[in-house]
């Protein structure tokens, strides 16, 4: 794999950081500016929408810039959102912070995925889009943990301030490492709008919603689900968190290499599998060890998704794929928004800790369904050419039968 993907992920890496860590130090940041955790939630809903809209918006402005600059600008944005997070006199300018810091998010990991694929052979791209996801998972097992102890022990600004020089050595390995490669000639906006008006594309959307949004409709709960259901202690929800991102690390790279040799196979399987363990995690999560081998499996097993789906979005908007690829990684963060808040409605109607894994369970069997439906979509796609062109032939065949 070459060098720039290393760049990719360490970039990657701090993108990872800034976007969870600030959940384990809501507290914190609440009582400094002194409002409730309800209002500094804000900070996370904040984010998720910046990365929501950011992710076109910051795509459609960089399609005149060559990938590596726009990647550079990015890495830039980034740094200057963390700083002004570290810095913040009050909490409405952190919010800003936290919102231009997002707005990178979703154009660096669109343009990284176009550039990572780029960069290897055909039959290895799922594999240089996992290396670069890897940052992202890495993150989740090292960077929150550390960022969330730095922030308790040393106070949160200096937290964000050590994302931001995250985001220079990030910076700094995307000018060394990145090649130059100049901007696709002949691709202008309404090329790269074309692709959302393929059906395939679409269905890749809608499964990473769903797919992903399984996901998250359990593990935003987990802390409730782990202390009143399972009987962990409080302190150990951060090393369940660890195991899911354990979990991550290992389903991203794994879902990255069978994804180039059997790409919907792949997703069948992971899809299916995490709608299985989603559901059985209502009963699973109550006993200590298998609660906690359940949060290893949704993480594995929701990672591999990443990948593939990635994969099939660049591979149905191929001429144009970069406003598509962005908007994906948008597309998971809508799953995000839309599972935690079905994950809420559902405990709040009294169904227990537990229920928002059933609602996890159903998100996930709709995008395997949803999968399902575009494998049958494309073979009939591929039918009919060659029924287009069996037709000629025959008739051919029974002209030359006519002259013998």
């Amino acid at each position: 794999m070459p060098l720039a993907l290393l760049a990719l992920a360490i970039g990657a890496f701090g993108i990872g950081t800034t976007e969870f860590v600030i959940m384990g130090l809501l507290p914190e940041v609440a009582s400094d500016y002194g409002v409730s955790i309800p209002t500094a939630g804000f900070l996370v809903t904040g984010y998720a929408l910046g990365v929501m809209f950011g992710a076109p918006l910051m795509t459609v402005l960089g399609t005149k810039i060559p990938r590596k600059r726009m990647l550079m600008l990015l890495m830039g944005l980034f740094i200057v959102g963390n700083l002004l997070s570290a810095v913040a006199p009050a909490f409405s300018v952190m919010l800003i912070g936290r919102v231009v810091a997002s707005l990178a998010h979703g154009a660096f990991f669109g343009i990284g995925s176009v550039v990572a694929a780029d960069l290897v052979a055909p039959h290895k791209k799922a594999g240089a889009i996992a290396m670069m996801f890897t940052g992202l998972t890495v993150a989740n097992v090292v960077g929150v943990p550390l960022g969330t102890l730095i922030g308790q022990s040393a106070g949160w600004r200096v937290t964000f301030a050590v994302v931001a020089a995250l985001g220079v050595v990030g910076l700094a390995g995307v000018a060394k490492l990145v090649p130059d490669v100049p901007k696709p000639e002949g691709v202008r906006l309404r090329h790269e709008l074309a692709a959302f008006t393929n059906v395939q594309v679409l269905l890749a959307m809608a499964m990473t919603v769903l797919g992903f949004g399984g996901v998250f409709a359990a593990i935003t709960y987990i802390a409730p689900m782990m202390t009143h259901v399972a009987g962990f202690a409080d302190g150990s929800v951060t090393w369940l968190l660890v195991l899911f991102g354990l979990g991550m690390v290992g389903g991203n790279l794994v879902g990255g290499k069978f994804a180039d040799r059997a790409l919907m196979p792949m997703l069948y399987i992971s899809l299916g599998a995490l709608a299985v363990v989603l559901a059985l995690f209502t009963l699973t999560a109550h006993d200590k060890i298998a609660s906690a081998v359940t949060v290893f499996l949704i993480g594995a097993l929701g990672f591999a998704t990443v990948p593939p789906l990635q994969k099939r979005v660049l591979d149905h908007a191929h001429g144009a794929p970069t406003l598509a690829s962005a908007v994906n990684i948008g597309a998971f963060n809508l799953g995000n928004a839309l599972s935690a808040w079905l994950g809420g409605v559902v405990i709040a109607a009294g169904l227990g800790y537990t229920a928002p894994n059933w609602v996890g369970a159903v998100l996930a069997a709709a995008a395997l369904l949803l999968a399902v439906l575009s494998s049958a979509l494309e073979r009939r796609q591929s039918a009919a050419p060659a029924a287009d062109e069996a037709v000629p032939a025959a008739v051919e065949r029974g002209a030359a039968a006519v002259h013998h």
